[in-house]
């Protein structure tokens, strides 16, 4: 069975004008290690493909065990200029949950 970053992680996401901005919280040490392996600007941006058009950044914060992820250019312009449906990139940060799992090295 493949593990998904929603067995390991909460999630939580929110806006700054068209930047999208997702916290991942691992639910313990060992999840973390797993997290940290698991998300990476490359798995971000294969993800959700032209629908971020900026830099994706992943910032560790070890002492919580948490992951910040930052995606540039994500909402098409803004709460209040796009026409997207997720305006706020609610939908954008849980869709991270379906990344697969790997195992740190």
């Amino acid at each position: 069975m493949t593990l998904q970053v929603k067995d390991i992680a909460y999630v939580r996401s929110g806006d700054k004008g068209d930047v999208c901005s997702v916290g991942l919280v691992a639910r313990g040490p060992v999840e973390y290690a797993r997290l940290r392996a698991s998300v990476t600007p490359a798995d971000v941006k294969a993800l959700y493909g032209d629908w971020v058009r900026g830099e994706v950044e992943c910032h560790p914060m070890d002492n919580i065990g948490a992951l910040v992820v930052i995606m540039r250019h994500a909402l098409g312009g803004g709460a209040t200029r796009t026409l997207r449906l997720d305006q706020t990139g609610k939908s954008l940060g849980h869709a991270l949950l379906r990344l697969p799992v790997r195992e740190p090295r």
